[in-house]
């Protein structure tokens, strides 16, 4: 057993074995929705005990142990879907950690094959985006939801009847045979952007990102990557997380507080990953069919590779985006590309383009539609209608440092 650990590195932990340990229960019990509950269970009693009596040297065991239990538990009757354990006490708890599943191979990891099960055909493709965000990601129901932006209601009944219909269909858990790869693989693909996403910039709390979620999708696009090396797509996708991941210490100041991208140290970007990420970007534009993932690899790679905002290539990044929005009908491409033409035709010819978007569901009175309406009014030389709309933002965004960052933006704008 090691010392006991703080919260934050049992979370990062925790989110690094909760697939792992979820793959491996339903491998052996072949259901993934009450492996599910089971695994958040075993989950809220490790961040309790493990905060007393540290982390056991086995730790994936000691999750699939207890989580095994309660699936029995669950098995034997409903009602006990809700009981939680006894709390054990130090001598039965590394017991029982130290015995786990011993026939577990400790290096066997069953996460892409969970990623592909949750992305099976039976399922729709939003459906398999948010189980396997549940699964994978261990984001939470309110997180997912805000990704989707739908209600957080409308996502758990959504999150639960992807469930059901997993159990229902009797998918099988394995890998996908050969012909079948290209069917899941978009899904599959679409998940870890998500995933990476909700990483690079929390939605909600009080952090600007979450480095573990980012890092556990990069892993996942390493894993795909070694599988299918031929995938242009997938080579756009990791080559995509690793541009934008390089730049996470230089987003952050010593309080937390959000660093826009123009702001930036960029002496604390990764210069590493931002090597490793353009090499990938340009094989992945050289391999094939181009899309959505290859062309914003290289927008990333266009900001990584400027050695200031003024002196970044925008007219390159407004013709990229504009392919993206031509390709794909997507109210956020919309509003990157009018910050991009903002740049180059000026502000008032990205205030045209975000007008368009006024009246668009999906992103009608969304924070970000405000933020960069308030960014652009405020080049424009309109004070008040920008100390509006940054303050309409702030109102309308669950990320702490993300509000706190467009008050004091709303603050600074002189009378």
């Amino acid at each position: 057993m090691i010392a006991p650990a703080a919260s934050a590195a049992i979370e990062h932990l925790l989110r690094t074995l909760a697939p792992q340990v979820l793959g491996s229960l339903t491998r052996r019990y072949g259901d993934l929705g009450d492996g599910d509950d089971a695994v958040q269970e075993a989950m809220i009693d490790a961040e309790a005990q493990w905060r007393v009596y540290g982390v056991p040297e086995n730790p994936a065991g000691w999750l699939r142990h207890v989580a095994s239990r309660r699936l029995m538990d669950h098995a034997r009757s409903e009602s006990s879907r809700r009981e939680r354990e006894r709390r054990a006490d130090p001598a039965d708890w590394l017991a029982s950690s130290a015995g786990a599943l011993a026939d577990e191979d400790p290096t066997h990891d069953d996460t892409l094959t969970l990623l592909f099960m949750c992305c099976h055909p039976a399922l729709t493709q939003t459906s398999s985006i948010a189980l396997t965000l549940r699964a994978i990601g261990g984001l939470t129901t309110a997180e997912i939801a805000s990704a989707f932006m739908i209600p957080e209601a409308t996502m758990a009944q959504r999150i639960s009847r992807a469930k059901q219909s997993v159990r229902s269909s009797g998918v099988a858990f394995e890998l996908p045979a050969a012909e079948e790869w290209d069917v899941r693989l978009g899904a599959v693909l679409h998940v870890v952007y998500l995933i990476f996403s909700e990483g690079y910039t929390a939605s909600s709390g009080l952090s600007v990102q979450r480095s573990d979620l980012a890092g556990e999708a990069i892993r996942i696009g390493r894993l795909l990557r070694h599988l299918r090396p031929e995938s242009s797509a997938v080579a756009g996708l990791l080559a995509l997380m690793l541009l934008t991941h390089a730049r996470r210490d230089a987003r952050t100041g010593a309080q937390g507080e959000l660093i826009p991208l123009d702001a930036q140290d960029r002496s604390r970007w990764h210069v590493a990953e931002i090597a490793g990420g353009v090499a990938l970007a340009e094989e992945a534009m050289r391999g094939g069919e181009v899309g959505a993932y290859q062309l914003q690899a290289a927008i990333a790679a266009l900001h990584d590779e400027a050695p200031s905002t003024t002196e970044t290539d925008w007219a390159q990044i407004a013709a990229l985006y504009g392919v993206l929005q031509r390709m794909h009908d997507n109210p956020m491409m919309t509003l990157n590309r009018a910050v991009a033409v903002a740049m180059v035709d000026g502000p008032e010819a990205g205030l045209r383009m975000l007008a368009s978007l006024d009246d668009d569901p999906r992103v009608k009175g969304h924070h970000r539609l405000h933020a960069v309406r308030g960014h652009l009014l405020e080049l424009s030389g309109d004070p008040h209608a920008a100390r509006r709309a940054y303050m309409r933002a702030a109102e309308g965004t669950r990320s702490i440092p993300e509000r706190d960052y467009l008050v004091r933006r709303a603050a600074m704008i002189p009378e």
